[in-house]
């Protein structure tokens, strides 16, 4: 991959973005008020709040009972990601009445190119004007605020609505530069974050400063693309071209629809065969133009822009966003849905853009969240049991399992220090119940430990159960472990071992300090 250290402006862009509008849209839902603390929860965690709720210390992530506990007076409000899109549309409407081609990246988020505008309403202060009249006062915003930025580049646009300024053509990459890296990744889920973090880049423009070939070679095509963003160079790869119209896929529906979710069910195939044909040729979709047709020949167009490339699941939900906003809004049409055609706009190769920074948009995660809760409000709120890790000195001691949603405090802490803790590196498969083994001598006797936790003869042969033994590689320990002595009970006097055997296998073992030895195996190294 051949990386571009070349200074070519990117486009000017004009993103309008709603501020918290999964709020915005749960609170014109319930009938509340503006000034409502509120917060939209999503399988027992905030992903949005108001504005009037973070002056209470409520913040994305927080468990429910923890914002409630900041907030006592805070509205709790599931998330309607069709009501979303439903109310979102006349934004959309009004900004296409003052400039066609309007590219939404969510709902909530819009933007569109600066060139054609301008030279209608003589400048961008002209097109700001009309923006802002053209939406001002809509029902749709309950009130909310809106917010308007200009900058060369999407991501750079983004951040200055974020921030309702405009930027200086040329001067995105000094704008940007003085941002916390975060600002990548808001979710702060991001792996490579972490990573920059770790290595003392704090800002965009320290990572803006590294040189794109050592960026490629260090964080891979991720790292590449997220460095084009902080550069304030054009997020998009310079090989994004629009492709052949044979890779437009149409569903005609006979007869017409009128149910979002029926013409969704049947758009999956062609969205499948959208994202399978391009993917046959090598490339992928990061901009599609979404055709609908009504019986009666009215007609909604809307283009959609993803953050990375579109699958499947991502191309489904923009049908469900975009009919749920025209089969419900006030320009709704008078029959039912009779075509809907997908129209790829900009490709990518396969792997020049990655399907998010962080590996996913999210959504996937979300749905996933969904799913689980669904599955805990049917069974039981412990039918769903996540791993956590915990104090302890075994590897069976230092994992428990607790019900899914709940915040996983260890009973122990895991930084703590734990005298005779197994060493690094912790096996990968633990057995419940360990299984018996064979671990003998040279003389095919078992391996006998000592009071003192020494042994007189080391191992030679090894085998899980009634297995035939093989040779015994190299072996690590024994380590004694005496836990409870005070408690005849539950007194435990054992010496772990670690076992490679001839066909590089690694194993955890331990064995009893006894004259008649008894050996299992507790844990697995892959």
């Amino acid at each position: 991959m051949k990386i571009d250290e070349g200074t070519a402006a990117p486009p000017r862009r004009i993103s309008v973005w709603c501020p918290d509008w999964p709020v915005t849209t749960a609170r014109i839902e319930a009938g509340l008020e503006p000034e409502t603390p509120a917060a939209v929860v999503t399988a027992n965690r905030v992903v949005a709040c108001s504005h009037s709720a973070r002056a209470h210390g409520v913040r994305r992530g927080l468990r429910r009972r923890e914002a409630q506990a900041r907030c006592p007076e805070l509205a709790v409000l599931g998330r309607d990601e069709s009501a979303e899109a439903r109310t979102f549309e006349p934004v959309v409407a009004a900004l296409e009445a003052i400039a066609p081609g309007v590219e939404i990246t969510r709902p909530g988020l819009a933007a569109i190119g600066v060139r054609g505008p301008t030279r209608y309403f003589g400048g961008e202060t002209g097109v700001l004007h009309a923006l802002s009249r053209g939406v001002a006062g809509l029902p749709a915003l309950g009130g909310a605020d809106l917010l308007i930025g200009i900058a060369d580049g999407s991501f750079a646009a983004e951040q200055a609505a974020r921030r309702g300024l405009i930027i200086d053509p040329g001067g995105s990459p000094a704008f940007l530069e003085n941002l916390p890296i975060e600002t990548l990744d808001p979710s702060g889920a991001s792996p490579l974050i972490d990573l920059l973090r770790r290595l003392g880049i704090r800002t965009l423009g320290a990572f803006a400063a590294l040189p794109g070939a050592d960026v490629l070679a260090r964080f891979g095509p991720v790292g590449v693309w997220a460095h084009r963003e902080a550069s304030g160079r054009d997020d998009r790869p310079l090989s994004a071209r629009r492709p052949p119209v044979e890779f437009t896929v149409t569903l005609d529906l006979e007869p017409a629809v009128d149910r979002v979710d029926t013409v969704a069910f049947s758009a999956r195939g062609i969205a499948e065969q959208f994202v399978t044909d391009l993917g046959a040729h090598g490339l992928a979709c990061t901009c599609l133009e979404l055709q609908a047709l009504s019986e009666n020949g009215e007609e909604t167009v809307r283009r959609w822009r993803h953050a990375g490339v579109l699958s499947t699941v991502d191309v489904l939900d923009r049908v469900r966003w975009q009919l749920e906003g025209w089969l419900s809004g006030n320009h709704r049409p008078t029959g039912g849905v009779s075509r809907v055609r997908l129209v790829p706009l900009e490709v990518v190769p396969t792997g020049t853009h990655q399907q998010a920074l962080w590996g996913g948009s999210g959504a996937e995660d979300e749905r996933a969240a969904r799913a689980l809760a669904r599955v805990q409000t049917l069974l039981g709120h412990g039918s769903v049991l996540t791993p956590v890790l915990d104090g302890g000195r075994d590897p069976g001691q230092r994992t428990r399992l607790v019900p899914w949603g709940d915040e996983p405090l260890p009973l122990h802490s895991p930084e703590q220090p734990w005298p005779g803790q197994l060493p690094a590196p912790a096996p990968s498969v633990l057995l419940d119940p360990p299984r018996p083994a064979q671990v003998l001598d040279a003389s095919r006797r078992p391996v006998r430990v000592t009071e003192r936790g020494a042994m007189p003869a080391p191992p030679e042969l090894f085998a899980m159960g009634s297995d035939t033994p093989v040779a015994v590689a190299s072996w690590a320990g024994p380590w004694p472990v005496d836990e409870r002595w005070w408690s005849p009970e539950s007194a435990r006097r054992v010496v772990r071992c670690q076992i490679v055997d001839v066909r590089g296998r690694a194993y955890l073992v331990t064995g009893s300090m006894d004259d008649t030895p008894r050996w299992q195996v507790d844990a697995i190294y892959d």
